[in-house]
């Protein structure tokens, strides 16, 4: 395995910003990293650092646009109704297949 040589900084605003983020009610903390392009363990060590006051963060210069926390709920309620429909789609698959094997057993047994 290949050691990385050069390494991201980030300041501390960006990492307030990126916790505060994570504190908005409904917002997973892996949909945040993801978005950020960051390892969910640095959010969770930045979390970490903020409670020790490692991390100075000022909450009154955090400002995490209105529409954006919208657009971003509204994004996992959609990802959520995604996801059920995958599940509910793969369930009917299975029971059309489990339908046609049953059918196929039965329709062989009596000839």
């Amino acid at each position: 395995m290949v050691r990385r040589t050069k390494y991201n900084n980030y300041d501390d605003s960006f990492k307030a910003t990126a916790v505060a983020l994570t504190e908005i009610p409904g917002i997973k903390a892996t949909h945040v990293a993801d978005a950020l392009a960051i390892h969910v363990i640095m959010l969770y060590r930045w979390r970490m650092e903020i409670r020790r006051g490692d991390i100075v963060s000022n909450k009154k210069t955090i400002n995490i646009d209105p529409k954006m926390q919208v657009e971003l709920k509204r994004l996992r309620k959609l990802e959520r109704e995604h996801n059920l429909l995958k599940e509910e789609h793969s369930l009917l698959k299975k029971a059309i297949h489990f339908s046609l094997t049953q059918k196929k057993k039965s329709s062989s047994s009596s000839t």
